[in-house]
């Protein structure tokens, strides 16, 4: 492989629920992004593979994903599966990505990743498409409409390798906006959201809210990381540009 070819894996898991310690993999699909000086494609490497969770799938996730207790019978366990896909041999990865990649983290931990660093599309998206109705990865397919999307390879939604499939193609749209570099540092800080997502001004603009309103919200206990992050941001705005706080007072 050429020394500036690099590879991307985007990976995606259906699970029993959202807790590592308690749930288990059920399937998990992959899609390659690759690149050379520059351009970025969509790699030859995908595929799906069920997991043996070691434990019932529940009725309230089998009704996302539509995975069965028959259909993982038999198949590997999540410690068999995940060393090929997260570090596949002779197949050196320059990063791993997921929508919203907090939660394959949660079961793609460093041991199993030779600590290969994240893209969280979801956080990217927020960044690059802020204006976007909803971020979320089926939104975001009809809403971006990528080039080059088969409608039938990313069907159905909530199975893994369909899902990856979608992510990969938004990813690379993104790397077409933004370099890998630029994609990793936005991966490593909270999400920058562009409206409120609370309370009477759910919906608006951050940048359309009072100084007072941000200083609310750092001073006020119980937001998280996201929103707290989005105010401190648009205050170093405000003192980089000043004069810039809406007119209208909002709090």
């Amino acid at each position: 492989m050429p020394a500036d070819h690099l590879v991307i894996r985007v990976v995606d898991l259906e699970t029993t629920g959202g807790r590592a310690g308690t749930d288990g993999v059920v399937e998990i699909g992959w899609q390659d992004v690759e690149g050379s000086d520059g351009t970025w494609r969509i790699g030859a490497e995908r595929g799906a593979r069920f997991v043996d969770p070691e434990r019932p799938i529940p009725a309230r996730t089998q009704a996302v994903h539509h995975i069965l207790d028959g259909d993982v019978a038999g198949a590997p366990t999540w410690l068999a599966v995940a060393p090929a896909v997260l570090q596949p041999p002779g197949r050196p990865l320059a990063a791993l990505a997921a929508h919203r990649a907090a939660f394959e983290r949660r079961w793609c931990r460093d041991a199993l990743t030779g600590r290969r660093p994240w893209i969280c599309t979801y956080k990217c998206a927020l960044r690059l498409w802020p204006d976007e109705p909803s971020h979320a990865n089926q939104a975001l397919r009809y809403g971006r409409r990528p080039e080059g999307l088969d409608r039938r390879a990313g069907l159905p939604a909530h199975r893994a390798g369909p899902d990856a499939y979608v992510t990969a193609h938004l990813l690379r749209e993104m790397l077409r906006e933004a370099p890998l570099e630029t994609l990793l540092a936005w991966t490593r800080e909270p999400a920058l959201l562009p409206r409120v997502t609370f309370g009477e001004h759910r919906g608006r603009r951050w940048d359309t809210m009072s100084d007072d309103f941000l200083a609310w919200v750092l001073t006020r206990g119980g937001f998280d990381a996201d929103v707290r992050f989005t105010a401190r941001r648009q205050q170093a705005l405000r003192a980089e540009r000043p004069g810039t706080e809406p007119p209208a007072r909002l709090l």
